[in-house]
């Protein structure tokens, strides 16, 4: 399944047209308090009752050769034959409607578009596309909804693209979708019912649910790779003091152990992302924590050792993949959607290229703890209406784009048409025409997308590998605080963690010493900290009372 956008957050362009910000936010602020800095305080802090959530009623088309649990993907090793057809006839009322997504890649035409047309006859509603560039997307949408008039009927808001006080003012420019989702409603759309609750946290606000969710691929992000093609016998670390050894073992002839594992060493230390909560109920920044401080001494331990590549001591983030791909260095970190564009890649010109990642380890060798990532980075929000048959036609359609894997529909949404976009090569797996590199390119997972399946045929071995990896994961997973809550912090305190990206660099490489640690937290105390702080705990706070 093409999961192009998923799992891949884009570079964010800094800066955006002030005019149109300024416009937006004036539209976005129609309620709530206001801090000294005029910005919206702690009136929006996305929390949900779980009654008002979509009922989760999980579908498997066709049946997986490696099931998901608990929301983890589905993995499938050959392509289905036949297709299950989703839908007898096209199930819209023929209406037609705008659409506003990203995309990063070369834009489609919109007109005369086979691809696009085939898709709206199968629907029985017209979507008309209006694609923007992903990279400058922020700035086009703050000057569309400066505009609510204009606003297309349906936009897709990637969560780093959410504007100032959003939370605020959602209800004044787009449709609550509780009452048509909330609970066994959703049940009248079954395929947005087969995608896992967490997502659709992502894009509520306020108690209510306002998006539709783009499902990431779990709730795992990050953790270490290693080469096992050239270590086939490897005996894998289970703790923290072991994988010192394990890449202090695996430095030698020209090979390094390891290249930067700061971020990934956060998270085997179960470094909280934001705030953790004391046995008291208060609130304690993650630069406080002392998993923070054990999981800088480790780094900084590793870098001393020599293990580390000296490009990545020399602070090159860029070269990290080609390293490890080339087999100077053999122990990896970073976001686990690269296990299969590495695979995707290497293995065109080395076949037995082979990479995995480690079974999962706490720090201290006991039971991993692993903080939930965002079950959604992007939701789509239909345009606030009184025509109570276009929400439901529009979510009529949202309903045809999440069909899963194993459809008709995800097959037409994913490849295009038949004969016309792709034909089918060795093992059913469809193969792209000339035409497909021109027509096709992702559009409607922006707006919505089925959960993700696991469906790389051509790659038996990472099916498995990835979907059992995950499967034997989720028991670890844990909702930090806040999680699935969308919070609009004040803007005075947005750059108040840099100092500590900084710092962090300086410790790990022996530049600065963990005792610089303690001087940058008691400025980060005096410089805004407390006041964010206690911006966090009152919503917390709020939040347990309503629980």
């Amino acid at each position: 399944m093409n999961t192009a956008g998923r799992g891949h957050r884009p570079p964010r362009r800094v800066g955006a047209v002030i005019g149109a910000v300024g416009a937006v936010a004036l539209v976005l602020s129609g309620c709530g308090s206001a801090d000294e800095q005029g910005t919206s305080v702690a009136s929006s802090d996305g929390s949900i009752e779980e009654t008002a959530l979509p009922a989760y009623v999980p579908i498997d088309a066709v049946e997986p050769d490696f099931p998901g649990v608990d929301g983890s993907p589905s993995g499938y090793l050959t392509m289905p034959d036949p297709l299950v057809k989703g839908f007898d006839s096209p199930p819209g009322s023929g209406g037609e409607y705008t659409a506003m997504t990203p995309l990063w890649g070369t834009i489609p035409p919109t007109s005369g578009n086979q691809y696009l047309d085939a898709v709206n006859e199968a629907m029985g509603t017209t979507i008309d596309f209006q694609i923007s560039d992903g990279n400058t997307y922020g700035d086009k949408l703050a000057a569309v909804l400066a505009s609510p008039k204009d606003m297309p009927d349906w936009i897709s808001i990637p969560s780093w693209n959410v504007p100032p006080r959003f939370g605020t003012g959602v209800d004044k420019l787009f449709e609550d979708l509780t009452p048509y989702l909330g609970g066994d409603a959703v049940e009248d759309y079954p395929y947005l019912a087969n995608i896992p609750t967490d997502a659709w946290r992502a894009c509520s606000w306020n108690g209510k649910l306002y998006g539709i969710p783009q499902a990431a691929e779990g709730n795992l992000g990050n953790w270490f790779f290693y080469r096992d093609d050239l270590l086939p016998d490897a005996e894998l670390p289970t703790n923290a003091d072991e994988m010192l050894e394990f890449v202090e073992e695996n430095t030698a002839d020209g090979h390094y152990g390891t290249d930067d594992l700061w971020n990934i060493a956060q998270i085997m230390f179960a470094v909280p992302d934001k705030w953790a909560v004391g046995e008291d109920g208060k609130l304690i920044s993650k630069f406080e924590t002392p998993e923070y401080r054990e999981a800088l001494e480790w780094t900084a331990e590793l870098f001393a050792s020599g293990s580390v590549h000296p490009d990545a001591v020399a602070g090159d983030t860029s070269g990290a993949q080609q390293r490890f791909e080339s087999g100077q260095v053999l122990v990896t970190g970073g976001g686990v959607g690269y296990y299969h564009e590495a695979l995707t890649r290497m293995r065109a010109t080395d076949p037995d290229f082979s990479i995995k990642l480690m079974p999962v380890f706490a720090a201290d060798g006991g039971t991993p703890v692993l903080y939930k990532t965002p079950a959604a980075g992007i939701c789509s929000y239909l345009k606030k209406s009184d025509d109570d048959a276009q929400i439901k036609e529009l979510l009529t359609a949202a309903n045809f784009m999440a069909a899963p894997f194993g459809t008709e529909e995800n097959q037409l949404l994913t490849y295009g048409v038949e004969g016309v976009h792709y034909t089918l090569g060795e093992g059913g797996v469809p193969q792209p025409t000339e035409l497909a590199q021109t027509e096709i390119q992702p559009t409607y997972i922006f707006l919505v997308g089925a959960p993700i399946a696991i469906t790389k045929t051509t790659l038996p071995d990472y099916v498995e590998n990835y979907t059992t990896w995950m499967a034997e994961n989720v028991a670890y997973l844990t909702e930090p605080p806040f999680f699935g809550q969308n919070i609009t912090e004040p803007s005075q305190y947005a750059s108040l963690g840099q100092p500590f990206d900084d710092l962090a660099s300086d410790i790990v490489r022996g530049r600065k010493s963990i005792d610089d640690l303690d001087a940058a937290i008691e400025t980060w105390r005096s410089s805004g900290g407390e006041e964010l702080r206690a911006f966090y705990q009152e919503i917390y706070d709020g939040a347990e009372q309503g629980s």
